[in-house]
């Protein structure tokens, strides 16, 4: 049973309105995954503390850089069921976690920052790993 949409919208609103695009079905996300940008990265959303308190802030803080993905989006996991499945499709080999974030170069996983990686995390922290992983990839 999904969360229901009154809970998870300020969550939504959030990244929106930093300008991440929110993939809702399967569809959505096989088609971002089909315009082939040359970075994508893919946030895992989630309704617990450690999304709320580090990792949707890090996110946010991280897209300040100068450089960064060609696209970012977003899945909710616990309310987004088929889109987070099918973006868990293309993080394999990683395990299910929520939330997460995945870094793709040309279609290839490049980074994955697991739950665990997040959890106790400042968002400061997590906004710079972002950072260097853009400064790499992107």
């Amino acid at each position: 049973m999904p969360y229901p949409e009154e809970m998870c919208a300020p969550m939504r609103a959030e990244l929106t309105s930093a300008g991440v695009t929110e993939l809702k079905t399967s569809q959505d996300v096989d088609d971002v995954f089909q315009t082939k940008p040359k970075t994508l990265l893919v946030f895992i959303n989630s309704v617990c503390g450690c999304a709320a308190g580090s990792a949707r802030p890090g996110l946010i803080m991280s897209l300040d850089n100068e450089i960064k993905p060609e696209r970012t989006t977003t899945v909710f996991a616990g309310q987004d069921l088929e889109a987070t499945s099918k973006a868990r499709e293309y993080m394999m080999p990683y395990p299910a976690s929520s939330p997460s974030i995945a870094l793709f170069q040309n279609g290839e996983l490049v980074y994955f920052m697991e739950r665990h990686e997040i959890e106790g995390s400042l968002k400061h922290v997590i906004a710079d790993k972002l950072i260097s992983m853009y400064n790499q990839y992107c």
